[in-house]
């Protein structure tokens, strides 16, 4: 399983981080994010070995691309209303990860029209504003998911969490950590990043 520490913001921290080897990093270019890294964000140096993602909310293909350039991006998470179109678009040029709200009404079916665009999918609790809501959805609306499309479970993860997991026998690519990881907003607690890395490992 893979570990996603998203929602950095802050140099030093970020070089923290990295140095702990996850296996994805993520960057939010969203204003409307807390944890948004602003436009005169510097990339501090991260190994190749970790991919880099930018978290954008109903961007232009420009915008994405770039900040993919700028930065230099390895994937991209699209956390808006983003269309399979536009997610098949965006995906000629680089590995996309399609983020999708749950709650009561979420059907798998849902997800069809993306079959095929996207490289990844993740699941997060469907809040009224973009990016999450901390807190975790019903799991179990994804026992019943058979597509070949990997995914990534967000949404008020912790370790508690987290030891779920294996109960419900899930099928899980990756777990995206950030809000219950944090010492304020955008900036991760390293104690914890190393507990959910020995975990996961």
């Amino acid at each position: 399983m893979k570990l996603k520490v998203c929602g950095l913001k802050y140099s030093d921290n970020i070089r923290q981080v990295a140095e702990l080897n996850p296996d994805y990093m993520g960057f939010i270019f969203y204003e409307g994010s807390k944890r948004f890294v602003g436009e005169d964000f510097v990339m501090p140096l991260i190994s190749e070995s970790i991919r880099k993602a930018g978290v954008f909310v109903n961007a232009s293909e420009e915008y994405i691309l770039e900040k993919v350039k700028k930065y230099g991006l390895s994937i991209v998470q699209l956390h808006g209303d983003e269309s399979p179109e536009f997610c098949q678009k965006l995906a000629i040029h680089i590995p996309v990860i399609k983020a999708f709200g749950v709650d009561e009404n979420f059907k798998l079916e849902m997800l069809e029209p993306y079959f095929g665009h996207c490289s990844f999918f993740l699941f997060d609790n469907k809040a009224e504003t973009f990016g999450g809501s901390a807190q975790p959805f019903n799991w179990e609306v994804l026992i019943n998911y058979n597509n070949a499309t990997p995914y990534f479970i967000a949404g008020g993860m912790d370790l508690e969490r987290f030891r779920k997991i294996d109960a419900l026998k899930l099928n899980v690519y990756g777990v995206d950590v950030n809000s219950r990881i944090e010492i304020k907003p955008g900036y991760k607690d390293i104690i914890k990043v190393i507990q959910f890395r020995n975990n996961i490992r």
